[in-house]
């Protein structure tokens, strides 16, 4: 394409592109922005902005500089909430790779009412966390939930869960697999149907077991889509919200439930400290940022493309 079409091509595409430029300017790029500055300065989000001297001018007027980051990194509640989103983490990615992985595995069986299974797994990624949570809550309640009552049913006296500081953050990764195995399933699912099935064949040709082929040909062919759904699955486990808010009172019993975003909002707007959430926030980017990194640095040694 010579410079001259490709320039006519931009100024016929740019009238469609101007309103999705807009929003992503408007609602993403300029928050960014004003985030960075933020972070260096101590505005309680209260405070007017004199428009008459201009948005940068309040913003020295409070310039703290790196103090909000000291503060956070040389405060023990920081390294204690990154513990609990690291051990929410630890429980959560592997529990949903399997789920997920299973769950894919029947949906591409080529059992009867297979639609319908298809669409049952797919209902708790359409439902709301607030309703999902809710649910949970009650599930896991030790009383009354259906939790404890099915284990009492074996002999096994259920926890607190949710109100126990030990159980808290497990009913949490509960919850929050059986939201999210149905989206990561699917996901699988086409993974799994874009598989040339003579791989399978020719290996039960040469006595290959069912095990033999799921860990020697199906797990290495997927391994590109299990790449993408780890880098998902990371991100968003860092950015582990709702769940918390509305399962646990105040994230938790001792704090068992904190996470950096509930920190961040809390910060922001239950106390009112704008500067101190904006380096929060930053903290957690650049977080989520050196472990996706690292997975992008490591895929070449376990991800196989060749097929």
């Amino acid at each position: 394409m010579t410079s001259r079409s490709y320039q006519r091509g931009f100024r016929m595409a740019l009238p469609f592109l101007l309103p999705s430029l807009a929003g992503m300017l408007l609602f993403s790029v300029i928050p960014i922005v004003v985030a960075i500055f933020l972070g260096f300065t101590e505005w309680n989000g209260l405070s007017k902005i004199n428009l008459t001297s201009g948005f940068f001018p309040m913003i020295v007027d409070q310039w703290v500089g790196l103090k909000n980051y000291g503060q956070i990194l040389g405060d023990k509640e920081f390294w204690r909430v990154l513990g609990n989103t690291g051990y929410y983490i630890v429980l959560y990615v592997p529990s949903i790779l399997i789920a997920s992985t299973i769950v894919a595995m029947i949906l591409n069986s080529g059992r009867k009412m297979i639609g319908l299974y298809r669409i049952l797994y797919y209902i708790p990624v359409l439902t709301s966390w607030v309703a999902g949570a809710l649910i949970w809550k009650w599930v896991l309640s030790p009383d009354l939930g259906a939790m404890n009552n099915i284990l009492s049913l074996i002999g096994i006296h259920g926890p607190a869960w949710l109100q126990d500081k030990t159980w808290a953050m497990p009913g949490i990764v509960l919850a929050s697999i059986w939201k999210d195995a149905g989206f990561f399933g699917l996901i699988l699912l086409g993974g799994l149907q874009g598989i040339d099935p003579t791989y399978s064949e020719a290996a039960g040709i040469d006595g290959a077991n069912r095990l033999q082929k799921l860990f020697r040909i199906t797990i290495p062919l997927l391994t590109p889509v299990l790449f993408f759904i780890l880098v998902i699955t990371l991100i968003n486990s860092f950015q582990l919200f709702p769940q918390v808010m509305i399962m646990t009172t105040d994230a938790g019993p001792n704090g068992a439930t904190q996470s950096m975003v509930e920190r961040i909002y809390k910060y922001a707007f239950k106390y009112f400290k704008m500067g101190y959430a904006s380096s929060f926030a930053w903290l957690l980017f650049l977080i989520i940022f050196f472990f996706t990194s690292i997975q992008m640095k490591m895929q070449d040694k376990w991800v196989n493309y060749d097929a």
